[in-house]
């Protein structure tokens, strides 16, 4: 994976689009940073089976109406 700032991809973005489809021998995707890390933190949690099963819990219980709202507190 390429990470470039914006300034440079700004400057070179056919560039790093032909770099991107030739190396991948694909398409290009261009996404924000958050977008990125949310999907790759969704994909490590649902890649441990335990994990997986718990949020398909919690989503069930979340569509049956048994969902209980928590506050989180900071971590010292």
């Amino acid at each position: 994976m390429k990470v470039v700032t914006y300034s440079y991809a700004r400057n070179a973005l056919k560039s790093i689009l032909d770099d991107v489809v030739r190396d991948a021998e694909g398409d290009a995707v261009v996404m924000s940073l958050d977008s990125y890390n949310s999907i790759m933190e969704t994909l490590h949690l649902t890649s441990h089976p335990a994990n997986a099963a718990a949020l398909a819990r919690a989503i069930a219980q979340d569509k049956a109406g048994q969902a209980q709202e928590h506050s989180l507190h900071p971590i010292d």
